[in-house]
C-alpha cells in the first residue's frame, strides 16, 4: 500500500515540475505569432485595437469619380518618387515610391485619368477629381492603376468629366489628350457606389 502511495506521490510530482518548468520556459522565451486561420479571421474587436493614431493620419479618404457617381480611396504607393513625394505633401502621411510597380504589366492594370489643367478642384495638380475605370465587384478591379493625364487643349471649353467614356469622346474630339505617364500608384478604393470596406 505505502508503495501505490509513493509511486502515486512520485507521479503527481513529475507532472507539477514538469508544469512548472514549461510554464516558467514559456514566460521566458517568447512564443510565434501564430498565423491567421480562418477562424481567426471573423474574431470580434480585431479593428478596435488603441494604436494612437486615426485613420486620417495613416491614410486619408480622397474623392474620385466612377461613372459619374464619387468613391473615395487611398494613396500607399507610387513607382516614381517625384510622384510620391506629390502625394506625401498633398495627403501628410507618406506615400512610399516603389520603382518596381512600374514594371507591372499593362494588362493587370487599371487606369486612373488625372486632369493637369481645367476646372479647379480636389485631385493631385489642383483640378477636377480622378477618375477611375472600374471599382471592387468589377472583374476588373485592381487597385493598381496606370496613371493617365489628362490635358484640356487650347480652344475647348474645360468642364468637370464623370467618366471615362466622357473622356474618350472628349479626346475623339480633339479636346483633351490623354497621355499614358508610365507611372503606377497604388490606389485601394475603400467606399463606392453601393458599396465599401
Amino acid at each position: 500500500m505505502h508503495t501505490k502511495f509513493w509511486a502515486s506521490s512520485v507521479i503527481i510530482l513529475f507532472l507539477a515540475l514538469s508544469f512548472l518548468t514549461r510554464n516558467s520556459k514559456a514566460q521566458r522565451e517568447p512564443t510565434a505569432t501564430p498565423e491567421p486561420t480562418s477562424a481567426m479571421s471573423g474574431m470580434s474587436g480585431m479593428g478596435q485595437m488603441e494604436t494612437g493614431f486615426s485613420s486620417d493620419d495613416l491614410a486619408p479618404l480622397v474623392r474620385g469619380i466612377y461613372n459619374g457617381d464619387e468613391l473615395f480611396f487611398i494613396h500607399t504607393e507610387a513607382s516614381d518618387p517625384d510622384v510620391a513625394s506629390l502625394l506625401t505633401e498633398m495627403m501628410g502621411p507618406q506615400v512610399v515610391a516603389v520603382p518596381g510597380l512600374a514594371d507591372i504589366p499593362d494588362e493587370l492594370l487599371g487606369n486612373v485619368y488625372v486632369f493637369t489643367n481645367g476646372v479647379a478642384g480636389g485631385g493631385p495638380m489642383g483640378f477636377q477629381p480622378d477618375i477611375f475605370d472600374s471599382i471592387p465587384g468589377d472583374e476588373a478591379y485592381t487597385p493598381l492603376r496606370a496613371l493617365n493625364l489628362v490635358t484640356w487643349q487650347a480652344g475647348a471649353a474645360p468642364r468637370v468629366i464623370d467618366n471615362v467614356a466622357e473622356i474618350e469622346a472628349a479626346q475623339a474630339e480633339g479636346e483633351v489628350e490623354i497621355e499614358r505617364s508610365g507611372i503606377v500608384v497604388n490606389m485601394p478604393i475603400l467606399v463606392w457606389p453601393g458599396g465599401q470596406r
